[in-house]
This record gives C-alpha cells, structure tokens and sequence, in this order.
C-alpha cells in the first residue's frame, strides 16, 4: 500500500508546501477541462493542501478532496472557502461510502506516480472509476520517462529559500539518491532557522516516483474500465509530461 511522503504527514513540513510550490500554472488546465466537461461535481485525489479544490469549489463545483495526509488536509481546512469542500483523509477508496457519481476525478502533480506498484495502481483506478459516474472523466498527469527529469532533482538545478510567516527563512533542496527504473528516489531537505526545531535544523523526505510508459499507462487505464479520450501536453512543462483524459465506459 502507498504511504504519503513525509512532506505531506509531518505537520512542520505540510506548513511549507505551498510557500515552496507557489507556481501553480499547472492548475490552469484542470480548471480549463472542468469547465470545458462542463463538470459539476468533481473528485481530486491526492488532493494535498487543497489548491485545485479550492479553485474548483471558488467556481461553484462541489468538491470532494481525499487526500491520506492528515498534516496537508488540516492545511486544507484552514484556508479560506475551506468549508465549501468535502475533505476526506484516506486513499481513493476511502469515499466509497459516500455515493459519489462525479462528473470529474482528477490527479494533479506527482499523484499519478507516487503509486509505485501495479497493484497499488489498478486499486487507485478501481476506486476513481466507483467514483465516476459512467462516461465521467479521469484527468492526471505524468512525466515522460524518456526526458528523464530526474537530472534535474540534485541540489544544484532545485534549492530556494523562503521566508515562512512566524519561522523565519527556511532553505530546500533535494538530492538524487536512486534511479532504478521505473523507479526514481530523491529526498528533499528543509532547513529552518536554529532554534526553531527541538531535535535539529534539518527536516529531510524521501520521495519515490514511478515512471511509466505511455503504453502501459494505457493498458492500464483499460483493464480498469477506461478508455483514453486522448493525450494532450502539459501547457506549463511542453514536451515533458503527458496529461491523460480518459472516460468512464
């Protein structure tokens, strides 16, 4: 079974995310589509610290985000328009009890990839397709493995600093541990000022992704109940990632 990366679940962390991943443009697609399907009701997993459901719910969808991240979602909860989303902590199977039939399920980010197992995966489409009302859309995106984006997870292409209202300047960087593909790890470090933390100055997350071929990926969507609608390029990294949109049958 997947587990969340320590970026997500340790609460000095999740408080971060959003100062770090502050350039969202990846979002602008999803809105598009949602509003292109004329989408009314949608379903995003892996939904984190809430972005794209806020957005989503700020343009009248009702929207559920399951996420299985205590830490993201108690973020989530404490943004503005928070309570016009259903946050839901667990897998995707953990909204089956709720008689979801959403026009919309989408996976944003690393989502897709962070089921590193077949198994994991065809679990996480069965429980996006029990989500879906039939002919409802999945959207999720996934780097392509041929432009190995992995050369760009060292300390030297990704570190930044911030200043975190009520911490101070807190520093990131990641570190390339492990290509053994289809699997590639990486651990991300955060340094907060001295004093800040009880038990050091660094907070370290090790990360491992799945890249999967665009066939694969399709075989996949189709033993579980999808056909690919089509395949379109990712506006905010062209020519790196594949965003797939796949129908319910």
């Amino acid at each position: 079974m997947t587990a969340p990366d320590p970026i997500f679940v340790d609460p000095r962390l999740a408080r971060l995310y959003d100062s770090f991943d502050d350039d969202r443009r990846d979002l602008d697609l999803y809105v598009g589509l949602a509003e292109r399907f004329g989408a009314r009701t949608v379903l995003d997993v892996g939904c984190g610290t809430g972005v794209l459901a806020l957005l989503l719910a700020e343009r009248g969808l009702r929207v559920t985000g399951v996420d299985p991240a205590a830490a993201s979602l108690e973020v989530a909860r404490g943004k503005p328009g928070a309570d016009a989303v259903t946050w839901v902590e667990g897998r995707a199977d953990a909204v089956a009890g709720l008689g979801l039939a959403t026009d919309l399920a989408t996976m944003t980010g690393n989502v897709a990839q962070v089921f590193c197992t077949d198994a994991d995966w065809a679990q996480a489409l069965a429980a996006v397709r029990d989500a879906l009302r039939p002919g409802g859309v999945l959207v999720f995106e996934t780097r392509i493995p041929a432009r190995q984006a992995w050369l760009g997870w060292t300390r030297e292409h990704q570190s930044a600093r911030r200043h975190i209202p009520g911490i101070g300047e807190v520093e990131t960087w990641n570190d390339l541990l492990e290509v053994a593909l289809p699997l590639v790890t990486f651990q991300g470090s955060y340094r907060f000022p001295p004093g800040v933390l009880p038990d050091g100055d660094v907070v370290t997350s090790v990360s491992t992704l799945r890249f999967r071929e665009r066939d694969e990926i399709e075989a996949s969507l189709d033993a579980a109940g999808f056909t690919v609608d089509e395949v379109l390029d990712a506006p905010d990294r062209p020519g790196l990632e594949w965003v797939f949109v796949a129908r319910r049958l």
